[in-house]
């Protein structure tokens, strides 16, 4: 069963979502170690779902629609203030050398607030959890917490290794202004369209 949750886990983290996106971003601007702090960050992000899903808190946000709407809109906001970041060339795309390039601080703030508004986690922690532990079995509780840290730690991982892949062009990526800004857009449209995403679909 352990097995089946890791391969399941490995398949969703490896589907781009916005955390993948801003790591990506923060890497090819600003390098492996933004890349990695970014990474770092994200997966952090995750622990407030996980905790709902442990505590039942995850059961009443989806039994709550306001509350569900709040961080499912300002979710949206984010992912659309990303967005304005990465056209503008003011977000994470920012190269590193330049005066206006974010802090490692910020990148923390950043990434952790991709994941901490995303309502998808909770809802994720919520229904796909229980399908690999039996509730009513000793240890129940233990036993989410191990796979809820199973899964951060593929997360980890894997968004490593995307930040790290994309940091090997970061070099030939920050030197030519015109890249730059057509990443900036690509990346821009991504954060736009997971925005309508967890608007109209979710």
């Amino acid at each position: 069963m352990t097995t089946e949750f890791l391969l399941t886990s490995v398949i969703l983290t490896l589907t781009p979502g916005p955390g993948v996106v801003f790591t990506l971003a923060a890497s090819l601007s600003r390098g492996a170690k933004a890349g990695v702090v970014a990474a770092l960050a994200c997966t952090l992000g995750i622990v407030p779902h996980m905790l709902l899903a442990l505590t039942g808190a995850a059961a009443v946000l989806a039994a709550s629609p306001a509350a569900f709407e709040t961080i499912r809109w300002l979710g949206v906001a984010y992912l659309l203030y990303m967005a304005w970041g990465s056209w503008t060339g003011t977000g994470a795309l920012t190269p590193s050398g330049g005066g206006e390039a974010p802090s490692y601080r910020a990148t923390v703030t950043s990434a952790l607030l991709v994941n901490l508004l995303n309502p998808k986690l909770s809802l994720f922690f919520f229904a796909f959890l229980p399908l690999f532990v039996d509730s009513n079995a000793p240890g129940a509780l233990w036993r989410m917490a191990l796979l809820s840290a199973l899964f951060m730690a593929v997360t980890l991982v894997i968004f490593v290794g995307y930040g790290l892949c994309a940091a090997l062009l970061s070099e030939h990526v920050v030197t030519r202004p015109a890249v730059m800004a057509v990443l900036g857009r690509v990346f821009a449209v991504s954060f736009v369209a997971m925005a309508a995403h967890l608007a109209l679909v979710v």
